[in-house]
């Protein structure tokens, strides 16, 4: 569908594209296509789709699983959801859910861990929020498919020397891997940067550590980025009123575990961290 097509179907519909909400309509179908084919759906399994649209992931998707929960904030979209899929509705095929992605009670819904995907093409203004409740919270999925910004995917899969805490988080729940780049002029409106498709396997097993501790110190870590670490963890942790951990301590610490004296938070992978969580655990 072109975009004036496009443009006209909204008018019929009184849709307006918001830009609070985060609406930019992927509209290549040929993007939609590979998105289907990257994501190896089977018939068995049960879809997560967020933000919907105009339903055209929507229409890709219901073909290739057992059924898709659609979950839409805006009230004439819904509607319009509604109008154009009203056979996959009554069979059941499709199941839309009014509401906000980040507040929606997914559990209640009947959704658990680990029985279903996620595929989507994120609003941008959720992505931070959207990743920490399904990463952290859950429900949690076997894996997400989903669109977000180039920059955004790019921080996700970051080595160390380029780590951020959005990349260790990723990193710590999930397996993240960028699968291809989406041109700003595959949407309408055209957005002013480019986008990922980006896959995250969600590990089952978890690393061996206190998680409120590790990102609790990561978060400390990262707050000064250009600080070396240990001045970094031994500032934060005195102003939470933690003593015993001068700057010598925990430099010992790094020299127990290998580390550079000058180490900086971007320097080290989710097994550093796990490691070094582990050593700080005993005085804190």
């Amino acid at each position: 569908m072109n975009t004036q097509n496009i443009k006209l179907l909204c008018l019929s519909y009184d849709l307006h594209p918001s830009k609070s909400k985060g609406q930019n309509f992927l509209i290549d179908q040929n993007i939609v296509k590979k998105i289907i084919s990257t994501a190896n759906l089977s018939k068995s399994d049960l879809v997560l789709e967020v933000g919907p649209g105009l339903g055209f992931l929507t229409s890709e998707l219901l073909p290739v699983c057992r059924q898709v929960w659609a979950v839409e904030l805006d009230k004439k979209i819904i509607a319009f959801l509604q109008d154009n899929f009203k056979l996959q509705l009554s069979a059941g095929k499709l199941k839309l859910i009014e509401g906000d992605i980040l507040q929606v009670d997914l559990r209640k819904s009947g959704l658990d861990d680990w029985s279903y995907k996620i595929v989507a093409n994120l609003p941008y203004n959720i992505t931070s929020q959207f990743f920490r409740r399904f990463l952290e919270f859950g429900p949690k999925p076997v894996e997400m498919i989903v669109m977000v910004q180039k920059e955004v995917a790019l921080r996700m899969v970051a080595k160390p020397g380029e780590m951020n805490l959005l990349a260790l988080s990723a990193q710590f729940f999930s397996q993240p891997e960028i699968l291809f780049y989406v041109s700003r002029s595959c949407f309408w409106p055209e957005p002013a940067v480019d986008s990922a498709i980006i896959r995250l396997k969600l590990n089952k097993k978890m690393p061996p550590v206190d998680e409120k501790l590790f990102f609790r110190l990561a978060r400390i870590g990262f707050s000064a980025k250009r600080k070396q670490l240990h001045n970094n963890l031994a500032g934060g942790l005195a102003s939470a009123g933690k003593d015993g951990l001068s700057n010598e301590k925990i430099k010992k610490i790094f020299k127990d575990l290998g580390f550079r004296e000058d180490i900086r938070a971007q320097d080290l992978n989710v097994d550093d961290w796990v490691n070094l969580t582990g050593k700080l655990l005993k005085f804190i």
